[in-house]
């Protein structure tokens, strides 16, 4: 089932209640500010181009790849930033309510991607309830080779760890690195069909524009 209400719109709604200190909320604006203002950083890989893959974990610990998990199928894949990350929650949530019934009428499997533990990857699909594919991508060898690996600022990391956040701990590989937020739409060959990079976190690929895209796929 999907809904009219726009995943910019939901991520809004659910975080308007959050409430941070005045100066780590400063310091996280501050950050996303700068990210608008750098823009999409100047290799990311684009259509046309082979998507990277590599020996991934899915929830349980084990070895998988994207090409195993696609089983020859076309696929969007989300790179996201871990079960922390409250944008990552509403989006994924959005995409199992918005994408899974389209995408399987279309033979289009969905697989979500992050640096976390498989823990976080079981943690995130148990509680949102997630029927697709989550799996983990230990050293961000995936999102490195798109061309899409960030790391905040000692500051910003300062003012996750006010929160209880220690991103080195979460990721499997403990280092602080993220994916900016992509969407990418895989064919069959195992080639970049389509790709959206969100450079500032706080903004998701619309359900919407993903399902333009696939309608495009041959």
């Amino acid at each position: 089932m999907t809904t009219s209400t726009t995943l910019a719109d939901r991520i809004r709604t659910t975080l308007s209640d959050i409430e941070l200190p005045e100066q780590i909320a400063a310091r996280f604006g501050a950050e996303q500010d700068a990210l608008d203002a750098a823009g999409l950083p100047a290799d990311v890989l684009g259509a046309g181009d082979a998507m990277p893959d590599g020996e991934l974990l899915d929830v349980h610990g084990k070895p998988t790849t994207l090409a195993a998990t696609r089983e020859g199928a076309p696929a969007v894949v989300v790179l996201y930033r871990g079960a922390w990350c409250p944008y990552c929650n509403v989006a994924l949530r959005a995409y199992e309510q918005d994408l899974t019934g389209p995408l399987a009428e279309r033979g289009v499997r969905l697989v979500a991607v992050s640096p976390q533990t498989p823990d976080g990857s079981l943690s995130i699909s148990e509680k949102a309830e997630l029927t697709y594919d989550v799996l983990s991508d230990p050293g961000n060898r995936i999102a490195s080779a798109l061309g899409v690996l960030f790391t905040s600022s000692d500051d910003v990391r300062a003012a996750q760890g006010e929160l209880g956040l220690d991103v080195t701990a979460v990721n499997a590989d403990g280092t602080a690195g993220l994916p900016m937020p992509t969407v990418v739409l895989v064919d069959r060959d195992g080639t970049i069909a389509w790709i959206d990079v969100q450079p500032n976190y706080a903004r998701r690929t619309e359900p919407a524009a993903i399902l333009e895209a696939v309608s495009r796929l041959a």
